[in-house]
């Protein structure tokens, strides 16, 4: 359906498990970015050639909490460009410069916070 509207990529979310190759092209610029949080949910967005994994949650407390360590492993376990998602704020995202990703993406932590400032984008 994104190449049928002419987008520009598609997000594959962690539910979406299914593992279909199309056999028509796919424009160069097109990028394809999934979300994960656990080893065998990483498998599945390879094998659906996703070009960028989020991993999450790094820092926020929730059901699919995995903390830096296991964060650090799954993102091992992958040559895929992974993005930390989850629970980013000030305070930790200088922990970030310690894992090898590409970016952090959040909602909170770059909504326009009221009467303040948004917060520096150092990647």
């Amino acid at each position: 359906m994104a190449l049928s509207l002419d987008l520009d990529g598609v997000y594959l979310p962690s539910f979406n498990k299914e593992i279909k190759f199309n056999n028509f092209a796919i424009k160069k610029k097109f990028r394809i970015l999934g979300s994960a949080h656990n080893y065998k949910e990483i498998r599945i967005k390879e094998a659906q050639k996703v070009n960028e994994i989020f991993i999450s949650s790094l820092f926020k407390k929730k059901s699919t909490f995995l903390g830096f360590n296991k964060f650090n492993i799954l993102n091992k376990l992958t040559n895929k460009k992974i993005i930390a998602l989850g629970g980013i704020n000030s305070k930790n995202i200088k922990l970030l410069k310690l894992l090898k990703v590409r970016g952090y993406a959040g909602i909170s932590f770059f909504q326009k916070k009221k009467g303040g400032r948004n917060p520096p984008f150092n990647k």
